[in-house]
């Protein structure tokens, strides 16, 4: 991604920027224990994992989320590794939910809600499969619903082919520290990227006015695209 930078809070770069830390260095991990028994992961790629963070953290029954990296070969890369592109692996954001009180079926109305499913490679001004959409289920039955919330939409709501990918969760390295709960962190630089990055322009033109950042809400009837 691009890299954003301020002078003081009034002045802002005119480019769409992500801000690197070289020092930071990403430790091997295996995909985080759920807190509890109980607990399920759930794990999403929809581009930037700044902007994908605020809609899960909303949601009743939700316990944390993590932004990471996953789908790739490279052991252990590094944020300036994967957004160069070439290993594999995309931006994602990691759920950890309790299934009594939030189900999958939402968290997937979640996800579809805040991509673009009908772009290849590219998520906003994002480009590259490390921006890719995709679903990375960790059972059958993430699978299923997975599949079937993918075909009810190509089948209700669009023309056009939807091209997120539905695969198998493999190895996910969280991301370096400062990527964790950037919106909370740096609200101003966030809301900056955000928008000018399109993706709310995006939204709109894809779900209508639903809002974009909880589920819920039902979907906007709008022209077929």
């Amino acid at each position: 991604m691009k890299f954003l930078t301020m002078a003081g809070i009034a002045v802002v770069a005119l480019a769409v920027q992500r801000p690197v830390v070289t020092s930071s260095t990403t430790t091997s991990a295996p995909t985080p224990p759920a807190a509890e028994m109980a607990t399920k992961l759930a794990t999403f790629a929809g581009g930037c994992f700044w902007c994908m963070e605020p809609p899960f953290d909303k949601l009743d029954g939700v316990v944390s989320t993590t932004s990471g990296y996953t789908g790739g070969t490279l052991l252990n890369p590094t944020y300036e590794q994967v957004s160069a592109g070439g290993t594999g692996h995309a931006e994602v954001v990691q759920v950890v939910y309790d299934p009594s009180k939030v189900s999958y079926e939402t968290l997937l109305t979640t996800f579809w809600h805040n991509i673009d499913p009908l772009t290849a490679n590219r998520q906003f001004c994002d480009a590259g499969s490390q921006y890719r959409s995709a679903v990375f289920y960790h059972d059958e039955e993430q699978r299923a619903a997975a599949l079937a919330s993918r075909d009810a939409l190509q089948t209700g709501h669009f023309t056009q082919p939807i091209v997120t990918e539905i695969v198998a969760a493999s190895r996910f390295y969280p991301a370096e520290e400062y990527h964790q709960n950037y919106y909370q962190k740096n609200p101003i630089r966030y809301k900056f990227y955000r928008s000018r990055c399109g993706r709310d322009d995006r939204l709109e033109e894809l779900w209508g006015s639903t809002k974009h950042d909880a589920a819920g809400s039902s979907l906007q009837q709008t022209s077929q695209r």
